[in-house]
C-alpha cells in the first residue's frame, strides 16, 4: 500500500479521544439571494449533499465555515446540521452571528452616487448576510466574543485610507468571533475570521492586513488557534506575506497538505509557492493558492494535518470538486 493510500486512511479515522480535530473550509455554501440556500438544502441540492460528505469525512470537532449565507433564525445552518448528522457526523452546538457582508450602511461608501449597493454594504454583498461565517461543534461552546462591529479606525495603527466614513466603516469584512470551546483541559479559543480578498484596490489590501493583524492584539490569555479564510498566500497572489509573518510571531504554522496537486501548468507554471499547500483551486492567474489556514499558538502540540484534495481517482474526488473550488483544512491537536 503506497504512501497516499495510507494518509487517505488515516485521514477517514476520527482523531482519537485525546486528539481535538479542527477544521476550515469555504464549502460554497452561499447562493445569489436570501433563502436560497435554506430552498437547496431542503431539495438535497447536489453540491450541498457533496458538502456534507466531505465534512463527514474530515470528521471535525470543530468547523469553521466560510462563505456560509446567514438568516436571522439560523433555519439554513439548522438545516444543514441535520444533513451533518445523516451522514453520521453530528455536530450539535453551533454559531452564527450576522455578519457584515451585505449590511448596508444607508450611504454612498464607494462614491459613485447610488447608495445601497453591495460596495456600500460594512462588507461587500448583494444582501445581508450573503457568504458569512457559521461554526458547529461537536464540543459545547462556553463563550463567544464578537468583534464584527468594531470599527477600522479604532485598530491601533491601522492602515486605513482616510474617509469621510471612518465613524461607521467597520473593519471586519465579513466578521470576527473569539468562540471558546468547552474540552477536557478547559477553553480553547477559535478566533475565526474570513479577511477581504487583498486585490482589487489599494483599500482592499490595507483591510485584508488589519483584518489579521487584529488578533494581535485580542489574544486571549488561554490556548487559542486562529483559523478562517486569511486570502493571503506567502508566496503567489496579491496578499502581503509580512501579514502572515506577523501572526506567526505567536502561532505555528502546521503546513496542512493535500494528497495530491495539479499539474504546475497554464496559471500555475509561474508560482513559487508549494502546491502540496493550496487550498484553492483557480483556472486563471495567478492559478491555485493557499488561502484558508489554522494557525495553533505554538504552546499547543500538533500531531497531524491535511487538505482534503484527493487524487481524481479516489472515491471521495467527485464531492470535493463538486462541492467547492476551495479545499477543507484540518489539524489535529493533542489534549494534555
Amino acid at each position: 500500500m503506497d504512501l497516499r493510500a495510507l494518509a487517505l486512511i488515516a485521514l477517514a479515522t476520527p482523531a482519537g479521544a485525546d486528539t481535538l480535530r479542527l477544521a476550515t473550509w469555504d464549502s460554497g455554501l452561499s447562493r445569489n439571494g436570501p433563502g436560497l440556500l435554506l430552498r437547496d438544502i431542503a431539495r438535497d441540492d447536489p453540491q450541498v449533499l457533496a458538502a456534507a460528505r466531505v465534512i463527514a469525512h474530515a470528521a471535525p470537532d470543530a468547523i469553521l465555515l466560510t462563505g456560509f449565507d446567514w438568516d436571522l433564525d439560523h433555519r439554513a445552518l439548522t438545516a444543514f446540521a441535520a444533513l451533518l448528522e445523516a451522514q453520521g457526523h453530528p455536530m450539535p452546538h453551533r454559531h452564527a452571528g450576522q455578519p457584515n457582508r451585505g449590511l448596508q450602511t444607508g450611504l454612498d461608501l464607494d462614491g459613485d452616487g447610488r447608495p445601497g449597493r453591495s460596495r456600500d454594504a460594512q462588507g461587500y454583498g448583494d444582501f445581508t448576510g450573503q457568504k458569512g461565517l457559521a461554526l458547529l461543534s461537536r464540543l459545547p461552546i462556553a463563550a463567544v466574543t464578537d468583534h464584527t462591529a468594531t470599527l477600522w479606525r479604532d485598530l491601533p495603527d491601522n492602515r486605513m485610507p482616510e474617509s469621510p466614513h471612518a465613524d461607521i466603516q467597520r473593519l471586519s469584512s465579513s466578521a470576527h468571533w473569539d468562540v471558546a470551546l468547552t474540552t477536557p483541559d478547559g477553553p480553547l479559543h477559535l478566533l475565526a475570521f474570513a479577511a477581504t480578498p487583498p486585490a482589487f484596490e489599494p483599500r482592499n489590501a490595507a483591510r485584508n492586513h488589519d483584518e489579521a493583524t487584529f488578533w494581535l492584539s485580542h489574544l486571549p490569555d488561554a490556548p487559542f488557534a486562529i483559523i478562517g479564510n486569511l486570502n493571503i498566500d506567502p508566496q503567489d497572489g496579491d496578499g502581503d506575506p509580512a501579514t502572515l509573518q506577523a501572526l506567526l510571531s505567536v502561532t505555528q504554522d502546521p503546513q496542512p497538505r493535500g494528497a495530491f496537486q495539479p499539474p504546475q501548468t497554464g496559471p500555475n507554471a509561474n508560482q513559487n509557492g508549494d502546491p502540496a499547500l493550496d487550498t484553492a483551486e483557480y483556472d486563471r492567474a495567478p492559478g491555485n493558492l493557499r488561502l484558508d489556514y489554522i494557525l495553533p499558538a505554538t504552546a499547543l502540540r500538533v500531531t497531524d494535518a491535511g487538505v482534503i484534495w484527493p487524487a481524481p481517482d479516489d472515491p471521495l474526488a467527485e464531492s470535493v470538486a463538486l462541492a467547492s473550488h476551495r479545499k477543507l483544512v484540518w489539524v489535529d491537536l493533542h489534549l494534555e
